[in-house]
């Protein structure tokens, strides 16, 4: 019987700059770390955990890998703005649906992101 999703994982080649862009870019905080810094895992605050992993040497980054990770935000046009100043490559700019706003940009290892943000609920 499944209860949870346990963890999404993407494969890094260069794990140095892929921490640089999770960590310094999209202000990811570090949970835990394994198997001599090739594992690092990022715990979010609403649950879930977000994993890098440069331990498989035949799993390859790729924007058609597999899944693709979804992040919830706070802000997305706010933040949007910011990753294009920053340079960070943009596959899908926003787009609106009827409960939710989304962005797809790539990571630096050529991996999709999608930025979320459901609309606030009328209370």
């Amino acid at each position: 019987m499944f209860k949870k999703v346990a963890f999404t994982m993407y494969p890094v080649e260069d794990l140095a700059r892929a921490r640089q862009f999770y960590e310094k870019t999209l202000g990811l905080k570090v949970g835990k770390t394994y198997i001599e810094d090739t594992w690092i895992e990022y715990d979010l605050p609403g649950g879930g955990c977000f994993v890098l992993t440069s331990v498989a040497k035949d799993m390859k980054p790729s924007e058609h890998y597999g899944g693709v990770v979804a992040f919830e935000v706070e802000d997305l046009e706010t933040l949007m703005a910011r990753l294009k100043k920053e340079n960070v490559q943009v596959k899908l700019d926003i787009f609106h649906s009827p409960v939710c706003q989304m962005s797809v940009i790539y990571d630096s290892e050529g991996n999709l992101v999608t930025l979320h943000q459901c609309h606030s609920k009328k209370e």
